[in-house]
């Protein structure tokens, strides 16, 4: 007799995110469903790292739904900008979320200091909460750099400016099954599947 998948709440609203941590997550016999799905709020993100934000999310989720969940805070590290977009990557892209815009404005700070580095690199934290309050966080980050014009419709974010290193096409021009083995988060989640065996 097979056990009843363990339900597993996705502490995000961004469905990009929630399929690609789905995927991730199949292989462990997890029913997923994303706090969106639950009609659960988006706490308001007033940490200065990303482990600080990814754990609150993810209390926040387990506390409001009493069931196990899972965060994750990730984004843009650029070297010459000193490592922003950052914690902020998100916020770039404003309300509306256009990561066109915020594309654009990473190409235009660079500008601006007339930068010649364009190393960067992807950084994801994920939280596993416990509606008990205990978390464990695990990191992955994705090396590379960035490119001008944005290439590529794939994937989501800052996908279509940044090539992973040893790669010559950024993460927009890749499909899913080629992308996500590359992806700080798969990184991320490598570790937290050792922790599910």
């Amino acid at each position: 007799m097979t056990s009843a998948p363990r339900r597993l709440v996705v502490a995000s609203h961004n469905a990009g995110k929630v399929r690609e941590i789905g995927a991730l997550l199949a292989p462990f016999g997890f029913d997923v469903v994303s706090a969106a799905a639950l009609g659960l709020p988006e706490p308001e993100e007033t940490e200065p790292t990303f482990v600080g934000n990814a754990v609150l999310k993810a209390k926040a989720a387990a506390e409001a739904s009493g069931l196990e969940c899972l965060a994750d805070d990730s984004g843009l590290e650029v070297t010459a900008l000193d490592g922003a977009p950052g914690i902020y990557s998100a916020r770039w892209a404003g309300a509306n979320k256009d990561f066109r815009h915020a594309m654009q404005r990473v190409w235009d700070e660079l500008g601006k200091r007339g930068a010649s580095d364009l190393s960067a690199r992807f950084i994801c934290v994920l939280a596993l909460a416990k509606p008990d309050g205990a978390v464990e966080t695990f990191e992955g980050t994705a090396e590379g750099s960035l490119v001008w014009p944005p290439r590529g419709d794939q994937g989501f974010g800052y996908d279509p400016i940044f090539v992973p290193l040893g790669q010559t096409r950024t993460f927009g021009e890749m499909e899913a099954a080629e992308k996500q083995p590359l992806t700080h988060r798969a990184r991320a989640f490598a570790k937290l599947a050792d922790r599910f065996r």
